[in-house]
């Protein structure tokens, strides 16, 4: 990169713990990140990073409310979303993970279709993909490549 902190991107969800190694290394590299976070008392340990005092920048949004995402997204040439919700104790993995996560996903897409400054988008999955699923999970499950294979009767 040329001029250090002229290429900006953003990375949501940036307080879990594959997004914060994609911030540092961003940093590291010279980006200026714009990065999402839900609860701003939980950053810490992205302020302290080397270059976060000059170049990260940390702004809230909400994965399920539209358009939270546009202030974040605009400017940038990059968007990494790694943001989706995630809870334990989960009774219906459909309604309280997939469909929130499908929701996020769109709401931040809608937002990246606003701005022609942004050239690529990346999506990560959440640990939900490969610990969900409609099956029942008791001692007697295999937990193997099959277990996320869904199918839907119509």
């Amino acid at each position: 990169m040329s001029e250090a902190g002229k290429k900006v991107v953003c990375v949501d969800g940036a307080s879990g713990y594959i997004a914060s190694w994609l911030v540092k290394l961003l940093l590291n590299r010279g980006y200026t990140v714009k990065a999402t976070v839900r609860d701003p008392k939980k950053v810490d340990h992205l302020r302290s990073l080397e270059g976060a005092k000059e170049r990260l920048h940390l702004l809230p949004a909400n994965l399920l409310e539209e358009g939270s995402f546009d202030a974040a997204v605009e400017g940038c040439e990059g968007v990494f979303h790694t943001a989706s919700p995630f809870y334990h104790d989960v009774k219906d993995p459909q309604v309280e993970l997939l469909d929130p996560a499908v929701k996020g996903t769109n709401n931040v897409l809608n937002a990246c279709a606003k701005f022609s400054s942004i050239k690529r988008v990346v999506l990560t999955s959440s640990m939900a993909a490969v610990a969900y699923n409609s099956k029942p999970r008791t001692p007697e499950v295999v937990v193997d490549e099959s277990w996320n294979c869904f199918v839907r009767n119509n």
